[in-house]
C-alpha cells in the first residue's frame, strides 16, 4: 500500500461536500488516494426541503439521509465534529476535538443565516438553518394552536406567522403554510380567517429577479389561499412578538416570526484569513480559491462569477450540485499532473414550489405554472436523490406522494 498517498479533505456534507465526495469515490482507486469527509453531524440533509420541515408538511427524517449509507466508510474516512478553522500554512484544519492535516482540502461549510443587521432580528426570530432549528418552527407554530385553543383569553395575534424575506425560501415557505395552517385550524378547532399568513419583503415585489409573469402567478395563487405580502416594505427591528416596518413604524405582530431574507458563507472562511465578499469568498474559474493551488471552496462558501455577466451565478443547490463535478474533475487533474477545466453553469431552469400541488417556474427556457411545475419540482428533487444514492435511498426518501 502507497503510504504516500495523498490525503484529500473535504469539510461539510452538504449538496457539494456529498457530492463532490462521491465523484472522487469514483475517479480514485483506494491505492491512489486517501479522503477524507468532515462534517459537523452524521447526516447529510436536504436544505431545499427546510422551508417543507419547517411549515410541517414533511417529517424530519425524509429530509435527513445517514451519511454512511450512501458514503462508503470503508473507502471514506467520516469525522462526525464542527470545524473551527483551517491553517493554510501548515496545511491543517482545527476541529473542536481534534486536528487533521491535508494534502488538498475542499471547503463545502455551507451557509449561515445573515440578518444584515436589522435589530433583534438574530435575539427574536427563528431561522430555517437545519434540520433542529426548522422542527423547532414547526413545534413551535404549532403549541401557538394549543395554547389559544386552551386558553379563552389568548391573543389572536399569537396565531399569525409573520416570514421576514420575500425570496425564494420565504414564498416557498409560505406556501407549505397555505397548506398546513387550514390544518391546524381544523385540528384545533380554530377559525381559518384567525390565523394569518404574512410576508414582509423590502424590496418591490416579492422574487426579486424573477420573471414577472412567473411571481405574478405565485401572488395571485398564495394570496387566493389567504397568504398576505407586504412588500416596498423595510424591516426596522424584530421585537419579541412583531416586525417594525416602514417609514412610519408600523408594527405587525405575530406569534412566530421566521427570517428568510438571506445567508451568508460559513464564519469558518473568515477564521481562515480568506478574503470575505458578503460572507464568501470569490474563487477562481477553476474554484480554487485566490492564490491557493490546493484548496477548493465551492456551494454556499463560494462566489463563482459569470465573467458573460459580471456578477457571480445564483447560489443555488443545482449550481453546489455541479461545482462538485468540476472540483472532483480538477482534484484528479491536479494530482495527475492534467490541465484544469473551469467551471461552466448549465443553468437547467429553476422552479419554486408554491405548497404540495403548486409551483411555477422556468425550465430549459420554458414557463411552467400549476400542477406541471409541481410535477417538475418533485422531478428535480428526486434526480438529486437518485443522484445521491440511486435507486435503494430514492425509494427510502424520494417524493413518490401523490397529488
Amino acid at each position: 500500500m502507497n503510504a504516500n498517498k495523498p490525503r484529500i479533505v473535504v469539510l461539510g456534507a452538504g449538496y457539494a461536500g456529498m457530492m463532490t465526495t462521491k465523484r472522487l469515490t469514483q475517479k480514485f482507486g483506494a491505492e491512489e488516494a486517501e479522503i477524507v469527509l468532515v462534517n459537523k453531524h452524521n447526516y447529510h440533509y436536504q436544505t431545499t426541503w427546510l422551508h417543507e420541515v419547517a411549515a410541517g408538511t414533511i417529517n424530519p427524517n425524509q429530509a435527513r439521509v445517514m451519511i454512511k449509507d450512501v458514503i462508503n466508510p470503508n473507502r471514506v474516512r467520516l469525522i462526525y465534529d464542527s470545524v473551527v478553522k483551517v491553517n493554510k500554512e501548515e496545511k491543517q484544519v482545527v476541529l473542536e476535538n481534534s486536528e487533521l492535516s491535508y494534502d488538498y482540502l475542499v471547503i463545502s461549510l455551507g451557509f449561515e443565516t445573515n440578518t444584515f443587521g436589522i435589530k433583534g432580528m438574530e435575539e427574536n426570530a427563528f431561522f430555517i438553518q437545519d434540520i433542529d432549528s426548522c422542527r423547532y418552527i414547526y413545534e413551535h407554530i404549532e403549541y401557538q394552536f394549543a395554547k389559544y385553543n386552551n386558553d379563552p383569553e389568548a391573543d389572536e395575534d399569537s396565531l399569525n406567522i409573520l416570514v421576514g424575506g420575500g425570496g425564494f425560501t420565504g414564498v416557498e415557505f409560505v406556501g407549505e403554510l397555505a397548506e398546513k395552517i387550514p390544518e391546524l385550524c381544523k385540528k384545533y378547532d380554530v377559525e381559518r380567517s384567525k390565523a394569518r399568513i404574512i410576508n414582509v419583503e423590502a424590496a418591490p415585489s416579492i422574487m426579486p429577479g424573477f420573471d414577472k409573469e412567473l411571481v405574478a402567478y405565485a401572488k395571485s395563487s398564495l394570496q387566493s389561499r389567504g397568504v398576505e405580502f407586504r412588500e416596498g416594505a423595510a424591516i426596522k427591528e424584530c421585537t419579541e412578538d412583531a416586525f417594525i416596518v416602514g417609514d412610519d413604524n408600523e408594527e405587525i405582530k405575530a406569534g412566530t416570526i421566521v427570517w428568510t431574507g438571506g445567508v451568508k458563507g460559513s464564519p469558518v472562511l473568515a477564521e481562515s484569513g480568506f478574503e470575505i465578499t458578503k460572507g464568501k469568498v470569490t474563487v477562481d474559474g477553476d474554484l480554487r480559491a485566490p492564490g491557493e493551488e490546493d484548496i477548493f471552496i465551492i456551494g454556499d462558501c463560494a462566489w463563482v462569477m459569470n465573467e458573460a455577466e459580471g456578477r457571480p451565478f445564483p447560489p443555488t443547490a443545482q449550481a453546489a450540485i455541479q461545482h462538485a463535478d468540476t472540483c472532483a474533475n480538477n482534484l484528479y487533474a491536479l494530482l495527475n499532473n492534467q490541465p484544469l477545466e473551469k467551471f461552466v453553469f448549465d443553468d437547467k431552469g429553476t422552479v419554486a414550489s408554491l405548497g404540495i400541488t403548486d409551483a411555477m417556474g422556468t425550465v430549459f427556457d420554458r414557463k411552467l405554472y400549476g400542477k406541471t411545475a409541481a410535477a417538475m419540482k418533485k422531478v428535480v428533487d428526486n434526480r438529486y436523490v437518485f443522484m445521491l444514492g440511486g435507486p435503494k435511498l430514492f425509494l427510502k426518501k424520494g417524493k413518490i406522494r401523490p397529488f
